[in-house]
């Protein structure tokens, strides 16, 4: 009997990651080009290798959502549970799970929402991300540095350290959008990712996470605003609509 490779992959890349990247960065080159361009085919750089690369840069630890499957419980035969979600993808089959509510302390004794989304939602939402994120990462300036891949808040403190000390600064303002991910209009939102991205297909896997609603105490509701907070496709939206420049 033939058993999954149960360990991540090597991190020296196969000819079919090789593949992969290189697709991806056609369309980082495209997006760099042309500042105007709208992107009408992206799903399919959405394949069955992108999907694993997307399952190994998961949590392992993550708590689960409403499907109750763990990271270790989908990983044995994880090569035909990939095709098959990569078939539901591209035929129209796929359907996201509801978000499972969870909440969090914040330092002011307030509770913070969680959406803590399906594992296969988790896989999809990562490979969507990474597409997309080829064609924002080309939009941002570069003083921007939330959500970004390979960037993090120390690198922003940095940078606001080094401007401190070597350029005049009159003032520091510093603000913060309460509820941000919670009030969001998910129809503006879509409006905001059709300013470069036009594949129907990918904008309506967008639509069906915006749309599957959440689930608490065993009760589903919709949410008629905002998208989760906890979700793998959640920093996108900010991400999103900070790349719009006036």
């Amino acid at each position: 009997m033939n058993k999954e490779n149960t360990h991540q992959p090597s991190t020296s890349p196969t000819q079919s990651e090789t593949s992969v990247s290189q697709g991806l960065a056609s369309v980082r080159k495209a997006a760099k080009e042309n500042k105007e361009l709208k992107f009408t085919a992206l799903l399919h750089h959405l394949t069955v290798d992108l999907l694993r690369q997307s399952f190994y840069a998961l949590r392992r630890k993550a708590a689960p959502g409403v499907d109750g499957v763990r990271w270790q419980e989908y990983e044995p035969g994880l090569g035909d549970r990939l095709v098959d979600l990569h078939d539901r993808v591209h035929r129209g089959a796929y359907r996201a799970w509801p978000s499972r509510r969870a909440y969090i302390e914040k330092e002011d004794g307030r509770q913070r929402p969680l959406g803590v989304a399906a594992l296969e939602d988790k896989i999809v939402q990562q490979a969507v991300s990474t597409i997309l994120n080829q064609i924002y990462e080309e939009d941002f300036l570069g003083f921007s540095y939330g959500f970004r891949p390979g960037r993090s808040q120390h690198q922003a403190l940095d940078a606001l350290a080094a401007a401190l000390t070597w350029k005049k600064v009159s003032y520091v303002l510093d603000a913060d959008i309460r509820s941000f991910f919670d009030q969001l209009d998910k129809s503006r939102l879509i409006q905001f990712v059709q300013h470069r991205v036009a594949d129907p297909r990918i904008l309506r896997l967008i639509q069906k996470w915006l749309d599957a609603g959440v689930i608490e105490g065993g009760n589903w509701s919709e949410t008629e605003m905002g998208t989760p907070q906890g979700a793998v496709i959640t920093p996108l939206t900010q991400k999103v609509i900070s790349s719009l420049k006036e």
